[in-house]
């Protein structure tokens, strides 16, 4: 009995110090340290700046492709400010991809075109005067012959105060926009077919001094500049600034004169520390 009790305790004892060295082999757990309110405001800081400059940059690589390019093309291009009198001499319609290299009128930009619409003018560079008229396309009405037709009322159709022998310059090709492209709904192609695809239909229209064989129906200079300036110069001071104030917080912008001196002072400060603990044991 008396030996059974011992090896009893013996084994409880033998568990206790197991448990106690798995305990002290187990690695403590560290708390992690507060932040400080300094520290916790850099942190937020940083994160703001930095998703405000990647957000700036994604923009940029949006916006500049699809509004800033073309409204800087339209301005290089340099389109009279008072629109003329245009007639429209003749419309094609084309297919094909080798056919297609240019559109009037497309929506969208980025695909390939396999079927367009050309149409060319006559334009007189005087002035169009016109009485607060705008073009409204009429709906369809059937013909006599049970054939229906796309028509725009003579009411709607801006008249010219110019008289007769006016002089015309050669064909030009009319565009929607300088790329001659866009999206819905600021580009309506079907309802700018209709409306200035119809032959001998008289409009008003903006020509291009640059290049005279190019025509748009609708220019204002100040829409371009503001477009370039809120969808190209407030990202990228937007995107600088933030950039800027991430470096100066988290880069060393000393002059590299200062940055050696420091690094040599280290440097000795750190072989006289060891130069120290080398000497004291020697010394006891």
């Amino acid at each position: 009995m008396r030996s059974s009790s011992s090896e009893l305790l013996l084994d409880q004892q033998q568990e206790l110090r197991k448990r106690k060295l798995l305990e002290l082999a187990q690695p403590k757990k560290k708390k992690a340290p507060k932040r400080t309110c300094r520290e916790r405001v850099w942190f937020y800081t940083t994160s703001f700046l930095a998703m405000t400059a990647v957000g700036g940059g994604s923009a940029l690589l949006f916006l500049v492709p699809l509004y800033v390019d073309p409204a800087i093309s339209t301005l290089a291009a340099d389109f009279v400010s008072e629109p003329v009198k245009c007639v429209t001499t003749r419309r094609e319609d084309l297919c094909g991809i080798f056919n297609c290299t240019w559109s009037s009128c497309r929506e969208g930009c980025t695909s390939d075109m396999y079927s367009c619409t050309h149409i060319y003018v006559m334009y007189s560079t005087a002035p169009y005067y016109t009485k607060n008229a705008t073009l409204i396309p009429q709906s369809d009405d059937d013909d006599d012959d049970g054939n229906s037709s796309s028509t725009v009322s003579p009411s709607s159709v801006p008249t010219s105060t110019t008289q007769s022998g006016e002089n015309f310059t050669e064909e030009a090709v009319l565009l929607v926009n300088i790329k001659g492209c866009g999206y819905p709904p600021e580009v309506d192609c079907e309802n700018f077919t209709t409306i200035y695809g119809r032959e001998n239909a008289e409009f008003p229209c903006f020509y291009s001094r640059g290049n005279r064989t190019v025509v748009l129906i609708h220019y204002n200079r100040e829409e371009h500049v503001q477009v370039i300036i809120h969808y190209f110069a407030v990202p990228f001071i937007v995107t600088l600034v933030t950039s800027v104030v991430l470096c100066v917080m988290y880069c060393d912008c000393r002059c590299g004169t200062e940055r050696s001196h420091r690094r040599r002072r280290t440097r000795r400060c750190a072989v006289e520390d060891a130069r120290k603990n080398c000497l004291a044991p020697n010394s006891r």
